[in-house]
C-alpha cells in the first residue's frame, strides 16, 4: 500500500519549494490514481490552512525545520486535525516517508512532535488582524483591506467561503439533460445549461465538445456583455470567455500575450467547435493604431490579485504579497486605457477582474474614467448574487456560489 503522505508530498514540495501553481502541480505530478480524490483534498487541504498549520508547527518545534520536514508535518497534521486521522498511523507514516526521502535524520523529531502534538495548546495571536489571519490563513494584508472595506462580518464570511462545487458549462439542452440523469443533486445556476456538481468525472463528452468546465464568475461576466458583431476579447487565455462570446457576438478576436496561451486559446476554441475566434499573440498594455476605432465592444478582463478565487486556488493566499497590489493595479490601468481606443464610437468596454478589492475594481475603473471623459459608466445586472459599488458590480464568494469577482459596463460617447 503507497504511503498516503507520498503523493500529497511530491504535490506540495513543487508548490512551497518551486512556486507552482497548486493546480498546475497536481496534473505534473504522477500520483496514484485510485487516490487522487484523497491527494487533492490533502494538498488543498494543507495549503488552505497553511498559516494555521505553520503556527502549530512553531508552538511545538524549538527552531524552525527544513523545508522538506515542514511539509511533512503540515501534510501530517492536517491528517489528524481535520480528517480524523489516527495519531499513531499519521506519524509512523510521516516517519518512513523521511527515511524514503532520504531525511532519517529527522525522524526522531517527527515521531516526538507529532506524538506530542495538543492542538488545545496552539493558541492565536492578539490583535484583530493576526488572529484573524492565523485562523483562515489569510495573509495580514489581505485582512485588514477586507475588513475596511466590508466590515468584520462580512470580510469572515469572504474568508470562511469555500468552492460550491464543480461548474460545468454544456453546449446545449440536451447535452446538459443527459449528464444530469447520471447526477441528480447539481444545482442549477442562472444562466442557460450551467449546473454546479459536486463531482465530475470528465469523459469522452469533452473531447466532444458537448461540455466544459467554466467557473460561474466566467460566465456571469459573458452574461453581462451585450451581443454585438465585433467583439475583442483583450486578456483571453485560456479561452473560456472568448469561446462564450463567439456564441452571441459574429466576430470575436482574442488577444493573448503569451504564444504558448494562446495555443491554449486555439485548443479551447476548436474543441467547441468555435469558428469565428481569431487569435492574436499581442500585449494588450500597448496601444495599437491599426486596432484604433475597430470593435463594437471591449472586454478587458484583467490580471489581478485573484482574491476572489482565492478558495479555488489557495497558493494565492501563499505567494501574494501586499508589495504586488500596486503594479497590478498600474497594469490594469495601462491595459484599460490601450484597449479604449479600439472601441468604436457608442461602443461598449467592459472591465472585470477576479478580485474583491476596491483598489483593483472600482479604484481603477475611476482612474480610467478621470483620464478618459469620453466613456460614462452604464448601469447593469446579472441574475447572480452580488452587490452593487459606485461604478459596478462586486460578486463575494458567500453570494455568488463561491465566486468573487467583478464587472463594469461603461459606454463610449456616439460624438
Amino acid at each position: 500500500m503507497t504511503n498516503p503522505l507520498y503523493d500529497p508530498y511530491a504535490v506540495l514540495f513543487k508548490v512551497y519549494s518551486g512556486g507552482a501553481y497548486l493546480k498546475q502541480a497536481l496534473a505534473d505530478t504522477p500520483v496514484e490514481e485510485a487516490n487522487r480524490p484523497r491527494t487533492t483534498r490533502i494538498c488543498y487541504g494543507v495549503l488552505e490552512n497553511d498559516l494555521y498549520l505553520e503556527r502549530c508547527v512553531k508552538t511545538f518545534a524549538a527552531k524552525n525545520p527544513k523545508l522538506p520536514v515542514r511539509i511533512l508535518l503540515k501534510i501530517a497534521l492536517y491528517l489528524l486535525l481535520y480528517m480524523g486521522k489516527k495519531k499513531y498511523m499519521v506519524t509512523d507514516n510521516a516517519v518512513s516517508l523521511a527515511k524514503k526521502l532520504g531525511k532519517g535524520g529527522a525522524a526522531g523529531f517527527l515521531n516526538a512532535f507529532l506524538r506530542a502534538f495538543d492542538e488545545k495548546k496552539v493558541g492565536l495571536p492578539e490583535g484583530e488582524i493576526s488572529s484573524l489571519s492565523i485562523r483562515y490563513s489569510y495573509p495580514e494584508f489581505a485582512v485588514r483591506l477586507l475588513l475596511s472595506e466590508y466590515g468584520r462580518e462580512e470580510a469572515v464570511r469572504i474568508m470562511e467561503a469555500r468552492p460550491a462545487g464543480i461548474t460545468v458549462r454544456f453546449a446545449g439542452a440536451d447535452s446538459a439533460q443527459k449528464y444530469l440523469s447520471r447526477v441528480p443533486d447539481a444545482v442549477e445556476t442562472p444562466f442557460e445549461n450551467v449546473w454546479i456538481f459536486p463531482s465530475f468525472r470528465r469523459d469522452e463528452g469533452y473531447d466532444a465538445g458537448e461540455y466544459t468546465f467554466q467557473s460561474v464568475g466566467s460566465v456571469a461576466i459573458c452574461g453581462g456583455v451585450d451581443a454585438c458583431d465585433d467583439l475583442l476579447d483583450a486578456c483571453a487565455a485560456p479561452g473560456g470567455k472568448s469561446v462564450l462570446l463567439a456564441e452571441k457576438c459574429a466576430r470575436v478576436t482574442a488577444f493573448e500575450l503569451h504564444p504558448h496561451r494562446a495555443k491554449l486559446i486555439e485548443a479551447y476554441a476548436r474543441r467547441m467547435h468555435a469558428e469565428n475566434i481569431r487569435i492574436v499573440c499581442r500585449d494588450s498594455s500597448l496601444p495599437d493604431e491599426a486596432y484604433r476605432d475597430r470593435f463594437d465592444a471591449v472586454l478587458v478582463d484583467a490580471p489581478c490579485s485573484g482574491f476572489g478565487v482565492a478558495a479555488e486556488n489557495p497558493d494565492i493566499r501563499l505567494f501574494r504579497k501586499e508589495a504586488d497590489l500596486a503594479p497590478i493595479c498600474e497594469a490594469q490601468k495601462k491595459i484599460l486605457s490601450a484597449c479604449a481606443r479600439y472601441v468604436k464610437k457608442g461602443g461598449f468596454l467592459y472591465y472585470s477582474t477576479c478580485s474583491v478589492f476596491g483598489c483593483e475594481n472600482d479604484g481603477t475603473v475611476s482612474s480610467f474614467l478621470e483620464e478618459n471623459g469620453e466613456f460614462s459608466v452604464m448601469e447593469t445586472d446579472s441574475p447572480l448574487g452580488h452587490v452593487r459599488k459606485k461604478f459596478g458590480l462586486q460578486f463575494l464568494p458567500h453570494l455568488s456560489r463561491g465566486a468573487g469577482f467583478y464587472f463594469c459596463k461603461m459606454r463610449r460617447k456616439s460624438t
